[in-house]
């Protein structure tokens, strides 16, 4: 079952209210670097390739969360650059918005630390998601400096996750640790396998019909 939070709008809006349109279009600007683009989109492609039969999950990268019916630009919508939604439907969408979602806020969020976002990222957006999204699992890194950390809530409150001695953090949530890989952040498995692309997979399957055939052409010429 999702921990995350999840809330109830009143249903006793008076009619003169308008409330926002169900179609709102994400809100954010362009990531910062190309770094920082590829290692969302790494993310997300490992996520949906490992999770291609489930349709009870929603992972997406630099998209709007809108959690306020106010839709106060600088209170009541954040961008997280990378977050998952568990219990959810699978499909596409312009933007997150809670009221259209049944209350639900992310499961898991991270963000990609730059120089200009680091403090923000540190301070102001995890007490939101700390005190606001209630979400379980927050985790931060920074592609360039490989600053990685991540939080999991307890009593309401972040507590620093501790690294198994790979260097790796565990989501619950997620049920994997993500870890840093030739510089980028992968997921893994709880038994610490890297959580392949769709390409890694096809290339490891290609070599394993190579050196299966090669050792059936050799145990032939053996027996001539």
């Amino acid at each position: 079952m999702s921990l995350a939070k999840e809330i109830d709008f009143p249903q006793d809006i008076p009619e003169d209210v308008i409330l926002p349109p169900c179609d709102l279009y994400s809100d954010e600007p362009p990531l910062e670097t190309e770094l920082h683009f590829e290692q969302i989109i790494l993310l997300f492609k490992c996520l949906e390739w490992l999770w291609r039969d489930r349709t009870d999950f929603y992972a997406a990268g630099n998209l709007t969360i809108y959690y306020s019916l106010s839709k106060r630009k600088s209170e009541d919508f954040r961008g997280p650059d990378f977050f998952v939604v568990l219990d959810t439907e699978r499909k596409t969408r312009k933007s997150w918005a809670v009221w259209e979602e049944k209350g639900k806020y992310p499961n898991v969020i991270l963000d990609m630390l730059s120089e200009s976002t680091a403090n923000t990222d540190k301070e102001l957006k995890k007490k939101l998601y700390q005190d606001t999204f209630r979400t379980p699992d927050y985790f931060w890194f920074d592609p360039y400096t490989l600053e990685f950390a991540g939080f999991h809530l307890v009593d309401g409150k972040y507590q620093p996750l501790e690294a198994n001695h790979q260097g790796h953090l565990w989501s619950q949530q997620l049920d994997l640790y993500l870890g840093i890989h030739q510089g980028l952040l992968r997921f893994f498995t709880a038994s610490g396998q890297l959580v392949p692309t769709p390409e890694e997979e096809a290339e490891s399957e290609r070599q394993q019909k190579e050196l299966a055939l090669s050792k059936a052409e050799r145990l032939a010429a053996k027996l001539r």
